[in-house]
């Protein structure tokens, strides 16, 4: 494994983070496809054992369960100081808002939730989840710079917006002396680029880290269509939902990755992520059986040339909005927008 810092912090993460999404009680969300505990437990370790030291969960994943199963393995197989934890907060609830519960209250409260569900006393890094467009930023802000100061959260990111929000808020962020957003968490792989287009060129020059997730397009870079069906693959209907609709398009690149594997005699996963590693800090990886997390970690250690990225990015043309930055867009006119319970509970559409 290899290591890097996190944007503007002092934070030594494995180039490999773990993303947590698919850990957590089946029965306590809208992910059927969840691992239970034990099974957690064991890939948890295995990526323990191989170098990974970041872990990224939320309190939305399986309604807390999630941060609970790793708390629970972390602490059993790990240091806490050896090791970077990530986890996320919602947006304020149409219930909080109503009873007069404000933006600073509320991220008060769910670090406080997700502290006790993971059985830390800090998380290294609060992310953000999705943008409040019924919270004055200013309250998150405050909000998150209260909870930095009190040792609950070493530093904050944030996660589904766009590079204007990000900038205007860690702008506001200076101008009040209040903590900034040293990494940001967005929708970006070798079949989803649309990132490039601001975040990345104002992450390279704020020195801010990208962290994406889905970086493996929910297993889609990982092997030829039709190949190796799975069942979050048969049942993850936001999955379909972001990328069936241009899958023609995208199978044209899934294609190079898998030619590009069969060159380097190395998997698709491999290939997918280390064109990956050459543009961000840490992809978050989710991982449920034991060859997930091997790929990843081998990932790190493939070199591909310029040639070979060229050959990658090539084929790639311009994609629509889906799932969380689409609704964020729509918002975006209309700030009188709320999300409704569906998204609060983000089972399966929060990413």
């Amino acid at each position: 494994m290899k290591y890097t810092t996190l944007g503007n912090s002092d934070l030594t993460v494995s180039r490999i983070c773990m993303g947590c999404m698919g850990f957590g009680d089946a029965g306590r969300g809208q992910h059927s496809w969840t691992l239970d505990e034990e099974h957690s437990r064991q890939i948890i370790r295995l990526g323990l054992e191989n170098g990974i030291n970041f872990f990224d969960t939320a309190i939305a994943y399986q309604s807390g369960t999630s941060e609970q199963y790793l708390g629970r393995s972390l602490r059993d197989f790990a240091k806490r100081e050896d090791i970077v934890v990530a986890t996320k907060f919602l947006p304020r609830t149409p219930e909080e808002i109503e009873n007069g519960i404000s933006g600073q209250q509320h991220i008060e409260n769910m670090i406080n939730t997700s502290l006790t569900n993971l059985g830390m006393d800090y998380v290294d890094l609060y992310i953000y989840h999705m943008w409040d467009w019924n919270t004055p930023v200013y309250d998150i802000l405050d909000g998150l710079n209260r909870i930095v100061k009190a040792g609950k959260a070493r530093y904050i990111g944030i996660s589904n917006c766009f590079a204007w929000q990000l900038a205007k808020a860690n702008a506001l962020a200076e101008k009040e002396g209040f903590a900034k957003f040293v990494s940001v968490q967005g929708h970006y792989n070798l079949i989803f680029r649309e990132e490039e287009r601001e975040m990345v060129p104002y992450c390279q020059e704020e020195n801010i880290a990208l962290t994406p997730y889905s970086a493996l397009a929910s297993g889609r870079l990982s092997r030829l269509p039709g190949e190796g069906g799975t069942k979050r693959a048969a049942e993850d209907a936001y999955a379909k939902f972001k990328y069936d609709a241009t899958a023609d398009q995208d199978n044209v690149i899934i294609a190079r990755v898998a030619e590009l594997a069969n060159k380097h005699s190395v998997t698709m996963t491999e290939v997918s992520l280390a064109w990956l590693l050459t543009k961000v800090t840490a992809p978050v990886v989710g991982a449920s059986k034991p060859h997930h997390v091997e790929g990843a970690v081998k990932a790190v250690d493939l070199n591909l040339s310029a040639e070979e990225i060229a050959y990658l990015e090539e084929p790639y043309v311009p994609h629509p909005l889906a799932g969380v930055m689409a609704q964020n867009k729509s918002a975006s006119a209309n700030e009188k927008h709320v999300w409704s319970t569906g998204d609060q509970k983000i089972g399966g559409y929060i990413k």
